[in-house]
Formats: C-alpha cells, sequence, structure tokens
C-alpha cells in the first residue's frame, strides 16, 4: 500500500430530526452537536462527538449503536446534526482512520496501535467546521 492523498468534500448540516433526508451512499460522517438558530446561519455546530463510516449512511445513522451516547452529551436547546462526505467503498476504512487520527473525536474512543496505513494526505472542503482543513497521517 503506498501514499496516498484524499480530497473529501462534506455536505452538511443535516439536523437529526431530517436524517431520513440523508443519501443512502457510501460516506464517511461527522456527528456533531449543535443549536438551530434563525437567520441565514440557522445552525451553529458546537462540538464534534462521532466520526464514521458505512455503506449506507442514512441506515447506520438511524439504526447506530451509539445513538443513546450521542444523545446524552446534548445539552439543554441542542441537537444532533451531521455531515457527510461520498467516499468510495475500497477507501473508506482509510478515510475513516485518518480522520479519526487527526480529530481525536470522543466517542470514538481512545485509539489503539499505530496508524494501520502508509502515509495518508487529506484535504477537507465544504461543511467542515471543527475539522482541520488538511492534515496527514504518517505511517507509524
Amino acid at each position: 500500500m503506498a501514499e496516498k492523498t484524499f480530497a473529501l468534500v462534506f455536505h452538511g448540516y443535516c439536523r437529526d430530526v431530517n436524517k431520513g433526508d440523508l443519501p443512502p451512499e457510501s460516506a464517511v460522517y461527522c456527528v456533531y452537536t449543535c443549536r438551530q438558530n434563525e437567520g441565514p446561519r440557522n445552525i451553529s455546530v458546537l462540538s464534534l462527538l462521532y466520526i464514521g463510516e458505512a455503506d449506507d449512511i442514512r441506515d447506520r445513522i438511524a439504526s447506530h449503536e451509539k445513538r443513546a451516547e450521542w444523545q446524552a452529551r446534548l445539552g439543554a436547546g441542542q441537537q444532533l446534526c451531521y455531515s457527510f462526505a461520498p467516499v468510495e467503498a475500497a477507501d473508506r476504512i482509510r478515510c475513516l482512520a485518518a480522520l479519526v487520527a487527526a480529530h481525536a473525536p470522543p466517542g470514538n474512543g481512545p485509539t489503539t496501535g499505530p496508524f494501520p496505513f502508509e502515509t495518508t494526505n487529506v484535504s477537507l472542503e465544504g461543511k467542515i467546521r471543527l475539522l482541520n482543513p488538511a492534515f496527514t497521517v504518517p505511517l507509524a
């Protein structure tokens, strides 16, 4: 496996009440706490809870086993929201591992062991609040 670069474009933010509007596609996704506002910027992203991957993000989000944990982290007036970046199935696990290594969201738990891939370069665009727009995770 060689060094590889990924350019991910994140779409969102989808509030939990609208999770059925998420596309049924292969992607990596972020789970956030957010607050709905009035006006043109109607969602304030507050904290990153979890990063995951799925063949079908709509189904995965709807039935995720950590859903109760995410909801337990919500404060008064907060709700869950999601962003996602389409990724080919063959690259999802590598992109997920790089995103988790770079951002260490609390819902993913501690990373154990070295990064299992060759050096991975990632650039992010779109709905990436609280994410680093560019990072490299080296082979350990």
